[in-house]
């Protein structure tokens, strides 16, 4: 028989136990089915932070407002904030959520913008921080990118209160190789469709009308399948000038009135006037009366529905076109502040209303500026189709050479 082990001696005295007695253990831990348990006190509630995310979730939309398309949609709301320190805040409007666009960073964007560098080219969307330049510069496509150049250097000699663009009384000297530099540039991106525009140059005798010329016909010399817009200026009112650029081979003559008349001398620089910007419209096309005349106006400034409306019939009357409508956005705390956030469904009102009164083509959208890619693929399609109608007349013996394609749209 092995040698029992004192107890005192065994360290875990529980499992030294004989098995005989071991299975007595068990058994008296044994419960006997029909013994009624005792009930077991409810464990105490446990401490959570107070939240309100469940009330908030509950106060937003359901599934149903995304899946029934009968709902009305969410109004969108200005929002504002109190900035600067304590005791000397301001209330501040934070800038709505449709205004914001993404920072561009992207290849595409990158290769344009090294192009333009190369041949110590400008744009208007990098001087006047234009908010669209993600979408216009960072497509897919080179060739489908949108560049607004602009020609003359970048200082103008006016000082419009909207514009962030540099100005001086005296700005350098033209570049007698930018228009040849412009033209290699637009044929090598292959584009269908560019626009042009300038800096004001008071300070030259012609305003730089025979630059804006020249660079115009060599790009047509280069790439005659091109189609090419010149948003100029008013030539300080010389419609000389103006007759010279619109000769020169462009398909589209824009100039902006910016605004409504009654707005103009606070926009505006003292020496642009809302009615010798008609008149610069209205003789470009008597020019060439086959040119699509073009033109644009901030929303925004304070302007009331009557002077737009008012302003609307003037371009009408003057044979404008194409008219575009975007907000107003205050580049820097050097320039006017914004007066209203105009909503989306305000510019879709004016866009309709200016259908109506018989403009070929509106666009009308807070982000809308002068050069909009949508609508330079409307009016290029406009223009092939007119090109395409008035050749099939002249081959069919139908109308004469010298007769406006107007006639046949």
């Amino acid at each position: 028989m092995a040698p029992r082990i004192p107890r005192a001696r065994c360290l875990h005295a529980s499992f030294c136990l004989s098995p005989r007695t071991t299975l007595q253990a068990h058994r008296t831990l044994a419960t006997a089915v029909s013994e009624p348990t005792e009930p077991t006190a409810p464990p105490a509630p446990t401490s959570r932070r107070e939240t309100t995310f469940y009330d908030r979730l509950n106060a937003g939309p359901s599934l149903q407002d995304f899946t029934n398309p009968n709902q009305p949609t969410f109004d969108p709301q200005i929002r504002t904030a109190l900035v600067g320190p304590a005791g000397k805040k301001k209330e501040i409007t934070r800038l709505p959520s449709w205004l914001q666009t993404p920072i561009p960073n992207n290849a595409n964007y990158k290769a344009i913008k090294k192009d333009l560098r190369g041949l110590n080219l400008h744009t208007v969307c990098e001087e006047a921080r234009c908010p669209n330049i993600s979408d216009c510069w960072g497509g897919s496509d080179k060739s489908a990118a949108t560049a607004t150049i602009m020609l003359m250097g970048d200082t103008c000699t006016r000082g419009c209160r909207f514009c962030s663009v540099k100005t001086s009384k005296a700005p350098p000297p033209l570049d007698p190789h930018e228009p040849e530099h412009t033209a290699e540039a637009l044929k090598r991106w292959g584009l269908g469709y560019v626009v042009l525009t300038s800096v004001d140059r008071d300070d030259l005798a012609d305003g730089g009308a025979s630059h804006f010329a020249e660079t115009i016909m060599k790009i047509k010399q280069k790439a005659p399948g091109m189609l090419v817009e010149a948003l100029t200026g008013d030539y300080a009112g010389d419609l000389a000038m103006v007759e010279r650029v619109a000769m020169s081979g462009l398909d589209v003559y824009a100039h902006n009135v910016e605004t409504v008349e009654e707005l103009t001398p606070m926009v505006r620089d003292r020496r642009a006037k809302f009615r010798q910007s008609l008149s610069v419209l209205k003789h470009a096309k008597i020019s060439k009366p086959s040119l699509i005349t073009k033109t644009s106006i901030m929303l925004g400034l304070g302007e009331t529905e009557e002077q737009l409306w008012a302003t609307l019939k003037e371009l009408r009357a003057n044979d404008v076109d194409v008219v575009t409508f975007g907000q107003y956005m205050r580049p820097t705390k050097r320039h006017m502040p914004v007066h209203t956030y105009v909503k989306p469904d305000v510019f879709e009102m004016w866009r309709v209303r200016a259908l109506e009164l018989g403009f070929l083509y509106c666009a009308s959208g807070p982000l809308v500026r002068s050069s909009y890619k949508a609508g330079e693929a409307f009016i290029e399609n406009v223009l092939k189709k007119r090109a395409s109608h008035s050749q099939s007349a002249i081959n069919n013996g139908n109308v004469a050479i010298g007769d406006s394609p107007d006639m046949l749209t």
